[in-house]
């Protein structure tokens, strides 16, 4: 599995408002604004282009666009808050959903929505979740999409646990990591350490269903 952590400083500056506890909702989502379209840039970086050419107030230059925009698969609820950067780089991008929770006992994902495209052969596909924890909500969103012929799969997320990246790895699959860091484990209720918390609860506030 190929990784990209983004080593950049504005990239670093974004991600520590992001884990400071005193960043306010509003400010914690400002800061993920800004470092999902940088994440969302570098996962761009590889996708095939065609070219044409366009004109100018002088002259005629050659342009360029993605051939095939990729489709943006948020994990609800968190990986909302990456819709609109995602967008902001890439206006011509569809958008599917899959929603998870967490279920806070047994720290397994519990799936409660789907809604995709029935064919994704073919297709890039960016699933956007700021958090890599267990590895468990994603896996089980990649399984989705191999499942419907998903076979260029980039994950983007914002932080990383390295438990969660072993996992991602031993499952295999046609995947790729984007992500701002990876932090070394996970404390006992299965949150990143040093990580940043419910970024969920920390973008939206705390939830008013239990799951």
């Amino acid at each position: 599995m190929d990784i990209t952590i983004v080593e950049h400083p504005l990239a670093a500056s974004r991600l520590t408002i992001m884990r400071d506890e005193r960043s306010n909702n509003a400010a914690f989502r400002a800061a993920l604004a800004d470092l999902g379209a940088m994440l969302i840039y570098e996962a761009c970086r590889d996708l095939e282009v065609e070219t044409f050419d366009t004109a100018t107030p002088v002259a005629t230059a050659r342009g360029s666009r993605l051939r095939t925009p990729p489709i943006i698969v948020p994990i609800i609820r968190a990986g909302l808050g990456m819709i609109d950067p995602a967008l902001s780089m890439i206006p011509d991008a569809q958008v599917g959903f899959i929603g998870m929770a967490r279920n806070e006992e047994t720290h397994e994902p519990v799936p409660y929505l789907e809604a995709l495209p029935e064919d994704l052969s073919g297709q890039p596909v960016f699933l956007v979740d700021p958090m890599l924890a267990t590895g468990g909500s994603l896996i089980h969103a990649i399984d989705l999409l191999v499942a419907r012929g998903a076979d260029d799969i980039t994950c983007v997320c914002m932080v990383s646990a390295q438990p969660g990246v072993d996992k991602l790895k031993a499952h295999g699959g046609p995947v790729r990591l984007i992500t701002a860091a990876i932090d070394p484990g996970l404390n006992e209720q299965a949150y990143i350490v040093p990580g940043l918390g419910d970024a969920g609860d920390r973008l939206y506030g705390p939830r008013n269903i239990d799951v």
